[in-house]
């Protein structure tokens, strides 16, 4: 196979990892929506979101093993791909556990918390993260890589935020716990999915430099000399 067809297929990789990667958004966004009252039908659509998402995966590997079986890749291209394949079994887990929040959803009773509102920031903050460590794949990004993992602490400040209030209502409103200890799970996905994005992103870093970069000497990827490309 010609150099030209290996990089049009590296190219329809990079597409592929995008769509994946916004079914991934879609899903948050809907288990998100499902929280809403009267959006009863959001929870079934993430079912078939996931489905999709699940497709993907088995179409984007069947891609990868393609690309490394039929021409020996430079390093560069090499850590492209393999980055690829440890990043849709992240994708893959995201859109399980958008799953998990909107079946969550199907038994949640009304409570009378005020967490629904801090709950919707932190899908609003996984989804930026999932948006972002996906750019940052197809740019070879790595400073926006850098600032996902970056970002993280902000949903793990969320979540906490949404610990302490659903205590506080325990505290106050015993007859309130299952529905707290609901709420308290679905933050707990969320912080899930942000887990996934930094681990996203961290197969970003690798794809361009080869190795673990630690925290803080992340910069974009022209002021570093990454290893050879023989």
């Amino acid at each position: 196979m010609g150099r030209s067809r290996f990089d049009g297929q590296l190219a329809e990789l990079s597409r592929e990892m995008i769509r994946m990667g916004a079914l991934c958004e879609e899903a948050i966004a809907l288990s998100a929506r499902a929280l809403t009252p009267g959006d009863g039908r959001a929870a079934e659509r993430v079912r078939a979101v996931g489905g999709e998402i699940d497709r993907m995966e088995r179409e984007v590997e069947s891609l990868c093993l393609k690309l490394l079986l039929q021409q020996q890749p430079v390093a560069r291209d090499l850590r492209q791909i393999s980055a690829a394949l440890k990043m849709i079994t992240d994708m893959k887990r995201i859109g399980d556990q958008a799953a998990d929040i909107a079946e969550i959803t199907t038994y949640l009773r009304k409570g009378r918390g005020g967490d629904g509102k801090l709950i919707h920031t932190m899908a609003e903050s996984a989804i930026k993260m999932v948006t972002d460590s996906i750019d940052a794949y197809v740019k070879r990004d790595t400073a926006l890589a850098g600032a996902v993992i970056e970002y993280d602490d902000v949903v793990d400040e969320l979540f906490l935020q949404v610990k302490r209030s659903l205590i506080a209502l325990i505290a106050e409103k015993s007859d309130e716990g299952e529905y707290a200890l609901d709420l308290l799970m679905i933050a707990k996905y969320l912080e899930r999915i942000g887990d996934h994005a930094v681990n996203i992103a961290g197969w970003v870093l690798f794809s361009v430099y080869g190795e673990h970069i630690p925290e803080g000497e992340v910069g974009p990827a022209e002021e570093r000399d990454g290893p050879s490309e023989r």
